[in-house]
């Protein structure tokens, strides 16, 4: 079986969202099918740890897709063509784009909707991008996998799609992410956040994660209990242009990291006090999971896939609520029964997540899609 795998996100310092799942999730397929042939495709050098050894080839695509028009050439010229150069039995999308005139059949991952419902967060011609071909991919697909029943439902209401065509596969949780001792916590906080504990936020800089909502959340946290608890925002901008407002009250308090290794991430979350991830649309939410292995406390918003995620390892509130935010701030700093009871139940909840599990669930769907289509279609 010839499979080909898009793996456009697999960038070298920029490893995040899509391509953390598609590292996960292709490294294991490979390892675990040495029987199989894989042909990789990257829209740009491929960084030398995206090599995997074996049964694999590496494929460089042109043009570099990071605009929607470069998009369409990307999957409608040069995906399409390496399709059938290479006589793929199956092609594997992890970011939710396809070839729409292909005739491989393809199963791609659809990881949430939010520019359906919130098409003004993203730049105009994305946006219109995005609304116009994701129901079409949806329809185009053998078979749809997606990383919550909330993206599920999402996907069924919007783009009216059979339930039966989409299979949930949870996100995992990698091995980096364990507990830290009082005392590894108090050693990190001396060197890297001023000797200060620390509320913390994982995520893109951009306007669905809710970001500036949290800092002003953040800054009546203080008003109100003069803590001298920091806030550090881990992650960068999404789009150009994106910016933010910090109170003047907590200007020297809020920390922003931009991107880091995911060793040097493990390791802040680790040592937090409390995770604070309030988006208003997610479709799983990886950072409540790294949380969760972390045995760190959550504040999460209420809505999407949140709470299916999260569960009892969670306080919740309203993330269009800034006084709501702020109230479980205060609650969960001032409770340490709650602190314990959400640590708890943490380390117990994310033994539910696993890349194993993940991988086998998206590998049966390729080998089920492969059995049912091998002896029906030709290339085009």
């Amino acid at each position: 079986m010839r499979i080909a795998i898009n793996t456009r996100f697999l960038l070298s310092n920029k490893l995040e969202g899509f391509g953390w799942y598609t590292y996960e999730v292709v490294s294991r397929i490979i390892k675990n099918n040495p029987d199989c042939e894989f042909i990789l495709f990257f829209d740009r050098a491929v960084d030398p740890k995206f090599i995997f050894e074996g049964n694999v080839k590496n494929v460089v695509l042109s043009p570099p897709a990071r605009h929607p028009i470069l998009f369409f050439i990307w999957f409608e010229w040069s995906v399409r063509r390496a399709l059938k150069k290479y006589k793929v039995d199956v092609f594997l999308s992890p970011d939710g784009y396809l070839s729409l005139f292909s005739k491989t059949p393809q199963i791609h991952v659809i990881h949430d909707i939010g520019f359906e419902h919130y098409p003004k967060d993203i730049p105009w011609l994305a946006s219109k991008y995005l609304r116009f071909f994701f129901p079409r991919f949806a329809k185009k697909s053998r078979k749809i996998l997606t990383v919550s029943n909330a993206t599920k439902n999402d996907i069924v209401s919007k783009y009216d799609i059979a339930p039966e065509k989409i299979k949930v596969a949870w996100n995992g949780v990698s091995s980096i992410y364990s507990p830290f001792t009082d005392k590894q916590k108090e050693s990190f906080c001396l060197e890297h956040t001023n000797d200060k504990s620390y509320f913390l936020f994982v995520g893109s800089i951009h306007p669905r994660k809710n970001v500036q909502r949290l800092i002003e959340a953040y800054s009546l946290f203080i008003n109100e209990t003069k803590s001298n608890l920091r806030l550090v925002i881990i992650g960068s901008n999404m789009w150009q242009g994106t910016s933010l407002s910090i109170p003047q009250n907590v200007k020297s308090s809020v920390d922003f990291t931009g991107h880091l290794s995911s060793e040097m991430l493990s390791k802040y979350m680790a040592s937090a006090f409390a995770l604070v991830y309030v988006p208003y649309f997610e479709g799983f939410g990886l950072p409540l999971v790294e949380a969760m292995a972390c045995g760190i406390p959550i504040i999460s918003g209420d809505k999407t896939s949140l709470p299916e995620i999260a569960g009892n390892a969670a306080v919740y509130c309203n993330p269009f609520d800034v006084n709501e935010i702020k109230t479980q701030m205060i609650n969960l700093f001032s409770d340490k029964k709650l602190q314990q009871k959400l640590s708890v139940n943490a380390l117990e909840r994310k033994n539910l997540f696993c890349w194993d599990n993940t991988a086998k669930l998206v590998w049966d769907e390729v080998v089920f899609c492969y059995e049912r289509s091998k002896s029906s279609y030709k290339f085009d």
